[in-house]
């Protein structure tokens, strides 16, 4: 949902554009939003954070609320601390800065639709800390956390399946569910924006805490956005 025109206009072509996708409705303001997410009940809206009137973030919280099958993504020109803590919070699933490219929305909006949480790139390792009021140097992790469940813990909040966490962490899938199953419940929560506040909130997802992780090292992964190339 966004209040110019122009804009709204240039993220239906980028989204219709896409096999996966379809636009169903669009508003200006984060009123309209509303009215329509309730009305439509659409898989994912796109949100403006900065609209006239009722801002993004407000929007957002009332749409979790009230249409809770419809997940939010955040599109934003906006980086600071204040409104990054604040669009989380109310319960958006995704973030994405406006300078990001067409490619990173798109994952974007797949990532959320299918369970997951997306975080722009520029921003997981260089704002996280900033914006949660985590120190330059965090705390560990829980005690009651292992490595093995810690690690599992950081790639479902980087919006890896269990199977990419598998293969990344050389585990088998069933082994993955346990992990996560035993992480629900020594956290109270088995929502993925549930583990990612928290992941966040323990530091795990700093610059330093994610170059423990193995991705691309092991098992021959490639990055999350790699596929094997069918046989031809």
């Amino acid at each position: 949902m966004e209040d110019h025109t122009v804009v709204r206009t240039a993220l239906r072509l980028v989204i219709e554009r896409q096999y996966d996708m379809r636009v169903v409705g669009e508003a200006a303001s984060g009123e309209q939003a509303i009215t329509k997410a309730q009305a439509l009940k659409p898989d994912v809206v796109v949100m403006d954070v900065l609209l006239p009137g009722m801002d993004g973030a407000e929007a957002t919280e009332r749409i979790c609320r009230t249409v809770p099958e419809t997940r939010v993504v955040a599109l934003t020109m906006c980086e600071e601390e204040s409104w990054l803590r604040h669009v989380l919070l109310s319960g958006a699933s995704g973030y994405v800065l406006k300078r990001s490219s067409a490619t990173e929305l798109c994952q974007a909006i797949r990532t959320v639709a299918a369970g997951g949480v997306y975080i722009d790139p520029y921003l997981a390792p260089r704002l996280v800390d900033s914006f949660l009021g985590v120190s330059k140097h965090p705390a560990g992790p829980p005690d009651d956390l292992s490595d093995r469940e810690k690690a599992v813990l950081q790639l479902i909040a980087l919006g890896y399946t269990h199977r990419e966490i598998a293969h990344i962490l050389c585990l088998s899938q069933k082994t993955v569910d346990t992990y996560r199953a035993r992480i629900a419940e020594k956290l109270g929560s088995s929502r993925r924006v549930a583990l990612v506040r928290y992941a966040l909130s323990k530091g795990l997802l700093s610059e330093q805490a994610l170059s423990t992780l193995p991705i691309g090292k092991r098992c021959g992964r490639r990055g999350p956005g790699w596929r094997k190339k069918p046989r031809r």
